[in-house]
């Protein structure tokens, strides 16, 4: 079975204002395309990438490496100012987060949002987990049968070591700089996140050299909070945020 291969979008409304969307590890931009055509509604531009190896069998997923995420964020942050934005704020899910807090001490943005973001690499377990059953998915989908997926994840575990580690170590740079983080941010954690250490959005927020901050707890949701049942009172927030910057 041939699987319809998810795309990164551009959804572009009247104004100058624009956000980057960035999506979760092992995810694609159907993590933030709610949210992108909310946002659009109400009159901010969006855009979100696919980094690379991210959106297709997971075995692309272990030849890429963070420094190319990141060169694809720096890539979609120039694709807004190519099409006309100069005005641009940043918001992350999960692994999206941690980008977008690279990108808040890297480039001038007007804010930055970061959803279920990781601080502390103490998660492995839980990554790896996450990481076997998107493949497992990613295979029945394919029709291979049961035989033939338990061989292909057991080599793709042994083969993901490397980019687990690389991971980490990208995890751990910029939980070192966000003290170096002046523009205004929005904290937002689920309070059902299976995924990683909630305590990470605590040291976001009290780390972050800005005035301009603030935290919410969403307690009905899990990991994927974009797409959990509280993703409306997300938007609603999210909207809010932005609505408060200076966008002058």
């Amino acid at each position: 079975m041939k699987i319809k291969q998810p795309e990164p979008f551009t959804f572009e409304a009247d104004g100058d204002r624009a956000v980057l969307l960035l999506h979760g590890f092992t995810g694609h931009s159907a993590d933030v395309r709610m949210l992108g055509r909310f946002l659009q509604k109400n009159g901010y531009t969006s855009h979100a990438p696919i980094y690379r190896g991210h959106g297709k069998e997971l075995e692309a997923l272990i030849d890429a490496t963070p420094e190319e995420w990141w060169a694809d964020v720096q890539a979609s942050l120039n694709h807004l100012k190519e099409i006309g934005y100069e005005n641009i704020a940043v918001a992350g899910l999960s692994l999206g987060g941690v980008l977008g807090l690279k990108l808040a001490y890297s480039e001038p943005i007007k804010g930055i949002v970061t959803m279920c973001s990781p601080m502390f690499f103490d998660n492995e377990e839980q990554l790896t987990q996450g990481f076997r059953f998107k493949a497992q998915q990613y295979k029945q989908l394919e029709g291979k049968d049961k035989e033939t997926i338990e061989q292909e994840v057991k080599e793709l575990m042994d083969e993901s070591k490397e980019m687990f580690t690389q991971l980490g170590q990208f995890i751990t740079s910029v939980h070192e700089e966000v003290d170096q983080i002046y523009a205004p941010t929005f904290v937002v954690q689920a309070e059902k996140d299976e995924m990683i250490n909630t305590e990470s959005a605590n040291y976001i927020y009290e780390n972050v050299e800005t005035d301009h901050k603030d935290i919410k707890w969403y307690k009905n949701s899990g990991h994927v909070i974009t797409m959990d049942q509280e993703k409306e009172q997300l938007h609603e927030d999210i909207l809010k945020f932005l609505n408060s910057l200076d966008w002058s």
